[in-house]
């Protein structure tokens, strides 16, 4: 079955690594070494992004659990820093993903995203609206691996999954498109994505990112 959809993970695939500026704030804010923010910060992101938590209850929760006295004003600062974390283009990503629209291709985005990190995104990334669909899982309180998130968006792009080519960072949530019935990368570069396409024979299908 030929393909006719790619859909593409947001962070460290449409975007770049984390926002070093973001990131050194973030690490201000708090006062906080890498190692004990990053143990803290990924603690409870699968319930952020499941919209289990919104930003300002994620927040809140990590500066009781780290001990800290920060107030509503550090905590909206920390929200802003967060949405600018996830906001470093993937210029090479994005332009390919041009040359899929234009080979007549429909291209989406599926991504585990908390509300506040979305809003900011909505408001500022103008690019994600050339997209056919774009899924968020705080919108809809499920998460990637969780087959249902892929299934509403086949359902939403009209496809099977035999028809789509599904890219992530993480390895979980392509077995999870795989089981599917999806074709799937993992995602960590430009020219390993190159090699992918061209060893699994789909560079036949669709124009290879340059």
């Amino acid at each position: 079955m030929a393909l006719r959809a790619v859909i593409f993970d947001y962070g460290m695939v449409l975007t770049g690594p984390q926002e070093p500026e973001a990131l050194a704030a973030l690490l201000r804010i708090t006062g906080l070494g890498q190692e004990r923010f990053h143990s803290l910060y990924w603690a409870d992101r699968h319930a952020y992004d499941e919209g289990k938590l919104t930003g300002v209850e994620f927040w809140e929760k990590f500066i009781s659990e780290a001990g800290l006295e920060l107030g509503p004003d550090a905590v909206a600062e920390l929200n802003d820093w967060d949405a600018r974390l996830w906001t470093t283009e993937n210029v090479e990503m994005l332009r390919w993903q041009e040359c899929l629209m234009t080979a007549g291709l429909k291209t989406a985005i599926l991504s585990n995203m908390g509300d506040a990190v979305l809003a900011r995104i909505e408001r500022e990334v103008g690019w994600i609206k050339r997209f056919d669909l774009q899924v968020w899982s705080s919108q809809l309180l499920v998460a990637k691996p969780d087959s249902r998130i892929y299934t509403h968006t086949l359902n939403l792009l009209g496809v099977e999954p035999a028809e789509v080519l599904f890219l992530d960072d993480r390895l979980v949530n392509i077995v999870a498109a795989r089981a599917l019935g999806m074709q799937g990368f993992v995602f960590s570069t430009v020219e390993q994505l190159r090699v992918d396409l061209v060893a699994t024979g789909l560079d036949r299908e669709l124009p290879l990112p340059a």
